[in-house]
């Protein structure tokens, strides 16, 4: 666990990471996102974790996590409308000081912002082909987001999740009788690695025992693959994590552990 400030911080190097892939997807990828949202994004997210900072007298600014929250959406949400990222980025901040129990918010603030979107608004949607299917790329995606992962010390759910969500995968595929390419296909997603490594990993709203974590992934997948391919409704994942962020409580409640902390903080309540 690193001091404040510390280099150490895990949070320096997702931000280093979700930084490259953003940059890569604008150079190589041609991501369907202007430097203008980019822009609004990163700096409505930094203007409203300061505006709440002061609200709720936190004793020092914080602009890592909302950083990184940001990020998340320039990677993910795509719109037709200029206000609608926007208006994402402060719900993705807002979030994280209003939904709270127990002195810690409930949802993943990113998801939770991408979900609004989707549901609210017709313009808004989670552009999840724009990585393209190669392995190459997947397996990067992937060995990033695990270097991160064994610095947050959440390695474990992430693990969880990609095997069980393989298993779900697999098991369909046998059960309709279709050709194992398939699954091995879907598994080949750089949206679905980035849930995976940075959004379901979240050391503030994941459980805090190993154990609650590993159910919480399987819970998650089963959730997931209820919408996905019982309900025929997209972007299942972004749904069940969500819904499940609700039973974290729950889960620690029975399965107790030790509250993860991104640094040693000064004071108790900086917790966002």
């Amino acid at each position: 666990m690193s001091a404040p400030g510390s280099p150490l911080d895990p949070r320096y190097y997702q931000i280093g990471i979700l930084g490259l892939l953003l940059a890569y997807g604008l150079l190589s990828l041609d991501f369907r996102i202007s430097l203008t949202s980019i822009f609004s994004i990163l700096l409505t997210a930094q203007v409203t974790q300061f505006v709440f900072t002061r609200r709720v007298g936190l004793p020092a600014f914080d602009p890592l996590s909302a950083l990184i929250s940001s990020l998340s959406l320039c990677l993910l949400l795509r719109s037709q409308t200029w206000w609608v990222p926007v208006l994402a980025a402060f719900l993705t901040i807002a979030s994280k000081f209003v939904l709270r129990w127990q002195n810690r918010h409930f949802f993943n603030p990113t998801n939770f912002a991408l979900v609004c979107m989707i549901v609210l608004f017709d313009s808004a949607w989670v552009s999840s082909g724009q990585w393209g299917h190669a392995a190459i790329y997947g397996l990067l995606i992937g060995g990033l987001g695990l270097i991160v992962l064994l610095r947050a010390k959440r390695s474990d759910i992430t693990f969880a999740f990609l095997l069980s969500y393989a298993l779900l995968l697999l098991g369909r595929a046998v059960w309709l009788g279709d050709p194992l390419t398939i699954p091995l296909h879907q598994l080949q997603n750089g949206a679905l690695l980035i849930f995976a490594f940075f959004m379901i990993s979240d050391p503030k709203t994941s459980p805090d025992s190993r154990t609650g974590r590993v159910l919480f992934a399987i819970l998650v997948t089963l959730v997931a693959g209820y919408i996905q391919f019982i309900l025929y409704q997209p972007n299942g994942l972004l749904y069940a994590l969500v819904g499940c962020c609700l039973l974290t409580p729950v889960i620690n409640h029975f399965l107790p552990g030790e509250n993860y902390r991104w640094s040693r903080p000064t004071t108790g309540r900086n917790t966002f």
